[in-house]
């Protein structure tokens, strides 16, 4: 390495204070607005990276780890010994099987594909199959392959421009369901991969649906990249959302759905950023489009409706770390609307880490056995979760212990 190059964050020796100070500035997150999600002063920060305090205890760490967006929790701390993913769950079994079916060059020109309606129809069920599974990832991973080789057979085959365009946008839903597969597994290029070809795919199609979507989890994946991506995030909701205007007047429900979905992606990265009005700004733009839907309508790929926005407001004010509002909102938010298992235990773990920030742990741990219940598979991968949780096992108080035990050994983070 040149004598002038900067340190990697995982070289050893290297103090506690040393790896904060650069996976902060890689971030691009200065001390006072670190120092200000904290709770602690930016002279504080600089102690603590300048060595003139040691490295805090646990729960502390998992602050930090959070806010920098730490994958493994001994890129933080140094300690090889205890590595800990914490915005990264378990490769899934079924991950092999839909990596190889992506990275495939499958030019079988003798096998007849599916019709674009055909594969829409397996889709349709594969969403279905998707919210009502508590082991939605095992579910959509047994589906995935074949889906994604016949709808990139379709696109092969199509004999027409309009059937292109169909079997296009087909193909990048199809995409937009490996990204959900994907999301929060140890391959970060996968997922990425994937994204972008939803997004190729739908711009071929020309269909202001798959667009939409393709820009919705885009977004997504821009803004879970850390600070430095989150301007690539709102262009991407700005202009996705600038191009989906002229098809709103007359849109059906799932148009009008998948805009007020980016609205409130819009939001969720002005909240962030600690935009405090901007983020409720855009929560109350998606609002009104919500109440332009049909009361029982709920968009299969978002989630988006009526129903979810009081989920929504919970996640703007726990993003705005506003404990006191992020409980209130816990409150108001009718969960059991939530028709979707992997949607509902994400709000779930969204309400624990509104009673974690208002200092309502015992609540917090309920809340995430909750979550458990309605889909493991979500909140075994979920980072806040698995971060909460293990603060708990540092608890003073041995009955939140033992609780948070149980629920660290069920989401495989005692494994060896």
């Amino acid at each position: 390495m040149p004598h002038d190059a900067t340190p990697g964050p995982y070289a050893d020796p290297m103090a506690f204070g040393q790896r904060m100070q650069i996976l902060r500035t890689k971030r691009g997150m200065s001390r006072p607005v670190v120092a200000g999600l904290l709770g602690m002063s930016p002279s504080w920060v600089k102690q603590v990276e300048t060595g003139q305090i040691q490295m805090p205890k646990l729960p502390v760490i998992l602050r930090i780890a959070e806010l920098l967006r730490v994958r493994d929790l001994s890129d933080l701390t140094g300690d090889q010994s205890q590595a800990v993913d914490l915005f990264i769950g378990p490769g899934h079994s079924r991950l092999p099987a839909v990596r190889d079916a992506v990275n495939a060059l499958s030019l079988d020109g003798d096998r007849k594909a599916p019709s674009a309606e055909h594969l829409g129809a397996r889709l349709a069920k594969a969403w279905a199959a998707r919210h009502q599974a508590p082991n939605h990832r095992e579910v959509i991973g047994e589906l995935l392959p074949d889906l994604i080789r016949d709808a990139q057979q379709a696109v092969r085959q199509a004999d027409t421009a309009a059937d292109r365009r169909a079997a296009q946008a087909v193909l990048s839903e199809v995409y937009s369901l490996s990204q959900f597969f994907v999301a929060y597994q140890p391959d970060s290029a996968l997922l990425w991969r994937v994204a972008e070809r939803s997004m190729v795919a739908a711009q071929e199609s020309e269909d202001p649906h798959a667009i939409g979507v393709a820009a919705w989890l885009a977004a997504q994946a821009h803004r879970d990249s850390g600070p430095s991506h989150f301007d690539a995030a709102d262009a991407m909701t700005t202009d996705a959302l600038g191009y989906l205007d002229r098809f709103l007047p007359d849109g059906d429900d799932r148009t009008v759905a998948i805009a007020g979905a980016l609205q409130f992606e819009a939001g969720y990265t002005a909240a962030r950023r600690g935009e405090n009005g901007a983020a409720w700004g855009w929560w109350d733009k998606a609002q009104a489009t919500a109440r332009r839907l049909a009361p029982g309508y709920y968009h299969p790929i978002t989630s988006f409706s009526q129903a979810i926005m009081g989920a929504h407001a919970v996640t703007v004010a726990v993003e705005l770390r506003a404990g006191g509002e992020s409980v209130r909102q816990a409150v108001a938010a009718d969960a059991t609307s939530i028709p979707s298992r992997p949607r509902l235990a994400r709000h779930r773990i969204e309400e624990a880490r509104a009673y974690q920030l208002d200092g309502q742990a015992e609540t917090a741990l309920a809340t995430l056995e909750k979550a458990h219940q309605a889909a493991p598979e979500t909140i075994r991968y979920n980072g806040y979760a698995r971060r909460i949780v293990l603060e708990e096992t540092e608890s003073r108080v041995p009955a939140r212990r033992q609780r948070a035990a149980v629920l660290a050994e069920q989401l495989g983070l005692l494994a060896a």
